[in-house]
């Protein structure tokens, strides 16, 4: 891990990241995706994915090209009932458009549907917004 992460709860509906320590991460750009790549492959911790996820979104955020090809290791996280995880891979799926997402995210919202996550907001928003974009 980069620095503290603080997952949302309910004084706060969104994660909180240690941005002194991430920033160097993320200006690195394209560079950071192997780093990126093995950190997510051997994350032990809930924050770890997060964290790394956050990284990856702000990176693309800025520009930088090529985020696609962490698909396969970001896939491993498709079938995670963590509305944080959920929240920012369809956020990710949403900005590199990789076909192959497209049927994980629909899973994800009939997953929650079905059984709705218990968390401080609602992670369907930004799934559903992503398959939007799909079909749009």
């Amino acid at each position: 891990m980069y620095g503290t992460v603080i997952l949302p709860d309910v004084n706060c509906n969104y994660s909180r990241f240690d941005e002194t320590k991430i920033k160097p991460v993320i200006n690195k750009g394209e560079a950071a995706f192997p780093e990126i790549e093995n950190n997510l492959k051997h994350a032990s911790s809930e924050e770890e994915v997060v964290e790394n996820l956050y990284i990856l979104d702000r990176i693309i955020e800025n520009g930088v090209k090529g985020g696609e090809r962490l698909y396969p290791v970001l896939s491993n996280y498709n079938n995670t009932t963590s509305p944080n995880i959920q929240t920012f891979l369809a956020g990710i799926y949403r900005k590199i458009k990789v076909p192959d997402a497209f049927g994980p995210l629909c899973a994800m919202l009939i997953r929650n549907a079905i059984n709705p996550p218990e968390s401080s907001f609602d992670p369907n928003e930004e799934i559903g917004g992503a398959i939007l974009d799909y079909l749009a």
